[in-house]
């Protein structure tokens, strides 16, 4: 049985003090006997992530009837019995890196992100310099994997273009996110590109255009940490959709892998899987989830069909996700895309901009 969506508003539930937080829906799964699961981000009225909510901070609603905790069972289930999630870390080998001596910097600033980002991620390193093809430094595996593997192949780079193929670099990079996505045996894919880079393109291999293009087709979640002067602010911000850092000297980029890190951790967190037991019997309900925050709610309102429920609903049971299926993404020239994995996710990205001096602020 197929739910489906009435709408998704983050909406203030009366009361003067009341501020809005939004909550949206990701996937939903509606399975005999009588199981309700929905998948969702919570976000407070900044754009924030909002963790660690308990199950009895959410009301749960079926045709404006308040259902009871105890009728419905409700659980917060562990998400990763559905969810899988792959980080990319691209970093820049290019001339102007390798040749200033910085690749020590770059092990020890790689060795903070992937200390800080979360046990269970999937992470895969690449590096870019001026030639076509990205080169993989950790292919992906687990974190601890990544982390013993990156020191010794990063201290034996060998360069062969000193140039800079950022936007071909991006290009495949989102590419090989979405081929690892697409390894997952679970129906809740998420992706990550991280770009680590001292520059602008020099190499012309493709546009900047392209690249963003790219970007915003495979809809992950993308950062950017630029080092130094040189780089175009306004096209790192073009690129990190989700977050850019700007060191502007060497002592500050361990910090902004650090921080890039605590991001992704927060947007980790920022998600749900609520299950419950209906008590309907038949027919089509409109489901309401209300979430509480101390001054802040915010709800999200979901259509279900109930034909041939019935009684002993387990609320642990795993959720029937639809895994999704893959899809190509457009190729611009000259460029390898390979296969992408159909990643579901939440619709618009919160974003946020990290400053120049290494501090997060999230916009709206």
């Amino acid at each position: 049985m197929v739910g489906r969506v009435i709408f998704l508003l983050a909406l203030g539930m009366g009361g003067s003090g009341c501020y809005r937080m939004k909550l949206e829906l990701v996937d939903a799964s509606v399975q005999k006997p009588s199981n309700v699961a929905l998948f969702f981000s919570v976000d407070d009225k900044s754009g924030n992530p909002v963790p660690g909510l308990q199950a009895d901070q959410f009301e749960i609603y079926e045709d404006h009837r308040l259902i009871s905790v105890y009728e419905s069972q409700q659980t917060i289930l562990n998400p990763e019995i559905s969810t899988e999630r792959f980080t990319l870390l691209l970093l820049d080998m290019s001339g102007s890196v390798v040749d200033s001596g910085q690749v020590p910097l770059i092990q020890s600033a790689a060795s903070a992100f992937l200390e800080d980002i979360p046990e269970n991620e999937k992470v895969g390193i690449y590096a870019f310099d001026g030639r076509e093809d990205i080169i993989p430094v950790a292919p992906f595996s687990s974190r601890e994997e990544s982390l013993s593997r990156k020191n010794q192949l990063l201290e034996n780079w060998q360069g062969k273009d000193p140039s800079t193929n950022l936007n071909g670099a991006i290009i495949q990079a989102i590419a090989e996110l979405e081929s690892a996505k697409s390894t997952s045996a679970v129906p809740l894919r998420f992706g990550t590109l991280v770009i680590f880079t001292d520059g602008t393109d020099q190499a012309h291999r493709a546009s900047a255009e392209e690249a963003v293009e790219a970007i915003f087709y495979a809809d992950n979640d993308v950062f950017v940490i630029g080092l130094g002067g040189e780089v175009d602010e306004d096209e790192m911000r073009r690129f990190g959709k989700d977050g850019v850092v700007f060191a502007q000297d060497n002592d500050a980029v361990v910090k902004a892998f650090e921080q890039v890190a605590e991001r992704i951790n927060a947007m980790a967190q920022r998600y749900y899987l609520l299950s419950y037991c209906s008590p309907s019997r038949a027919g089509t309900h409109e489901l309401t989830v209300v979430a509480q925050l101390k001054d802040q709610q915010g709800r999200l309102v979901y259509e279900f069909d109930a034909t041939g429920f019935g009684p002993q609903c387990d609320p642990n049971k795993t959720p029937a996700f639809k895994v999704p299926e893959p899809m190509e993404p457009p190729s611009p020239k000259g460029q390898t895309t390979g296969k992408t994995g159909g990643g579901k996710r939440s619709g618009p990205a919160v974003k946020a901009n990290i400053g120049a001096s290494v501090s997060a602020d999230a916009q709206e």
